[in-house]
């Protein structure tokens, strides 16, 4: 690693003679606002391994990547986290971070779904919790993650039932018990939108179901469906995802929020949409979009109602909520987490049928491209590389104040995936760091709009388990030797420049042709 350090300081005293050119904006840790958290994330499965130490059951994820699903490498080790994460903390702690977003496995928990704790799942996540505050680190804790137990994906369907509602506010009412004396941060669920679709309509995450002509994988062609009804259960299975939401909010505010003086919310995948043409039509599609993807989850949680045109265009096939089931809803919520990457082109599809059965995507009679010179298609793939479009965050946070009476906001997860060429070249990662800025400068320039932004999250902190990609995709500060037993950490780029803006005042500067970069120093 001699050879990494030396490529890493003379790269780092280059950025620092090239980019003393004049700019018209910069900013430092010290222009957000003191209660502002800068932090970084993972997710229990994709970073813990364990898969089936100390108790813990296996989830649908562990079942599914043991099937082979794309013929990549299964988790059961991931980052190791499990074993290492007093490493990973004091890691956290020498770069700076004010937060750690982490998420609780449900089946290591609750082995069974529900019932008897296993006290080991409790013991590491006191250990984790207390760790991070002996360091000085806010936890902020994600009830749930994707990793459904699979004992409850056998019983009855996981998510596609209702009872699942009860068994999650069980494991809901643990954790509040077990670690809200220390945790004051709760989202309840991550992405409650986006999951529904990928594994109840495209079929592409477990259990894998769909149905035909609907199920697609990443790249837009068919894949297998393992039974299902996509015209139906994306909007079955968000309506329970919102209820068992708003059953742990009421259980949180009732029992614990006094005493513990905690805050809880609910995590929503986000992307800004635009026309693709100045046409009315594809201004009318990009509206119905933003409606589908983010009033589908906040207008219930805001306002007590899905949105009406997805009332309209899914019709019967949309559970509706009793008027109890909706003043409990609305406004359960303390914040929005928002999960945020890309923007997306929008036009309007006429060749969709306006009779007969359609499935969620066809509902909102539109076509997507990440590109403009691409051509849409009905699916929204997330794009084969990065998009520098920081001003589209700057957009859809102004879109969330103005709609949404300006909510409370953390950007739980921004990040920027790298393939896996070679150790260096992943370690020297400039791309990532301006990605980064770009985005962070977004965020401030909302907070100076009157946006109520209070935290940061890059997605992820040391390199995981990524889910479509398994571990050919690197979004870590930190880079993980997944091919050693030790799973040796190394600091990519990005991790300097993080811990010089954190801790060093690094400036983070807007050039003339609006890309932004940061200011670097070797770290100490």
């Amino acid at each position: 690693m001699a050879k990494v350090a030396e490529l890493l300081a003379v790269l780092l005293l280059f950025w620092e003679h090239y980019y003393s050119v004049p700019c018209f904006s910069e900013f430092t840790r010290d222009d957000f606002p003191a209660d502002f958290v800068f932090g970084a994330g993972t997710s229990a499965f994709q970073y813990e391994g364990a898969w089936v130490d100390d108790g813990k059951s296996p989830s649908i994820w562990d079942t599914f990547t043991h099937e082979g699903w794309a013929g990549i490498n299964n988790p059961d080790t991931a980052s190791d986290g499990y074993h290492k994460y007093k490493g990973d903390i004091k890691l956290m702690s020498d770069t700076g971070l004010e937060a750690y977003r982490l998420s609780i496995s449900w089946p290591r928990l609750l082995p069974k779904g529900r019932g008897p704790v296993n006290p080991k799942g409790i013991g590491y996540y006191n250990n984790v919790i207390n760790e991070l505050i002996k360091h000085g680190i806010q936890p902020h804790v994600t009830l749930h993650h994707l990793d459904v137990p699979q004992v409850l994906q056998d019983e009855y369907g996981g998510w596609l039932s209702p009872k699942i509602i009860d068994d999650f506010k069980e494991l809901a009412d643990v954790c509040f018990k077990e670690f809200g004396d220390r945790v004051s941060h709760w989202t309840t669920i991550n992405q409650p939108n986006i999951n529904s679709l990928a594994s109840f309509d495209y079929g592409f995450f477990p259990p894998q179901r769909c149905s035909y002509p609907y199920g697609v994988n990443f790249t837009g062609s068919s894949t297998n469906c393992t039974g299902g009804n996509s015209t139906v259960e994306p909007y079955i299975t968000v309506h329970n995802y919102i209820l068992a939401h708003s059953a742990a909010v009421e259980l949180y505010r009732k029992n614990y929020q006094i005493k513990q003086k905690g805050q809880i919310g609910i995590n929503i995948y986000t992307m800004w949409f635009k026309p693709l043409t100045n046409s009315t039509e594809d201004a009318m599609a990009t509206k119905r979009a933003r409606d589908f993807l983010l009033g589908w989850i906040l207008n219930p949680i805001l306002f007590g109602d899905y949105p009406e045109i997805i009332k309209k265009n899914a019709g019967s096939r949309l559970p509706s909520f009793s008027y109890s089931e909706s003043q409990k809803v609305k406004g359960s919520f303390d914040f929005i987490g928002i999960n945020y990457y890309f923007a997306f082109y929008v036009a309007d599809d006429p060749s969709i049928p306006k009779t007969g059965l359609r499935d969620y995507n066809s509902d909102m009679f539109a076509k997507f491209t990440a590109f403009k010179d691409a051509p849409p298609v009905r699916r929204i793939i997330p794009p084969s590389r990065p998009i520098n479009d920081f001003e589209s965050l700057w957009k859809l946070l102004n879109y969330l104040k103005k709609t949404y009476k300006n909510p409370p906001i953390f950007v739980h997860e921004n990040g920027y995936g790298l393939g896996v060429v070679d150790t260096i070249n992943e370690i020297n990662d400039v791309g990532r760091i301006t990605f980064l800025s770009g985005f962070i400068g977004s965020v401030l320039d909302s907070i100076r709009d009157g946006i109520d932004v209070r935290g940061y999250f890059i997605w992820t902190f040391v390199d995981g388990y990524e889910l479509i990609s398994g571990y050919s995709s690197r979004f870590g500060l930190y880079h993980v030797n997944f091919e050693d037993s030790e799973h040796e950490r190394t600091p990519k780029l990005s991790a300097h420049w993080y811990h010089n803006f954190l801790r060093k005042g690094a400036l983070i500067k807007m050039k003339n042709n609006g890309t932004y970069w940061a200011r670097a120093h070797r770290s100490e």
